[in-house]
């Protein structure tokens, strides 16, 4: 459904504005379109909105040696770059 309702809106876009102006205007509103359905999906599913585009901060990481909590590469303890994802 969300493909028709682009295209017809690209379609629009493309009848009012001039050629050059126009591509860039139909690709963004492709991605925020993508965006809304995306999110729409999500609270659907009962998935609460993330902080960022990828993926939610409420993850933790625990050094894998010491069990260090830490949201580095390598664990500020030991050094050690083994980690184990933790909520």
């Amino acid at each position: 459904m969300w493909i028709g309702i682009s295209l017809g809106i690209s379609l629009a876009i493309s009848l009012f504005v001039p050629f050059p102006y126009s591509l860039p205007i139909i690709m963004a509103v492709f991605i925020l379109l993508s965006f809304y359905m995306r999110k729409r999906a999500l609270r659907r599913m009962g998935i609460p909105g993330t902080t960022g585009m990828f993926g939610s901060s409420s993850l933790s990481y625990y050094c894998m040696t010491c069990g260090t909590k830490h949201n580095q590469a390598a664990c500020p303890k030991c050094g050690s770059k083994m980690k184990r994802v933790g909520s």
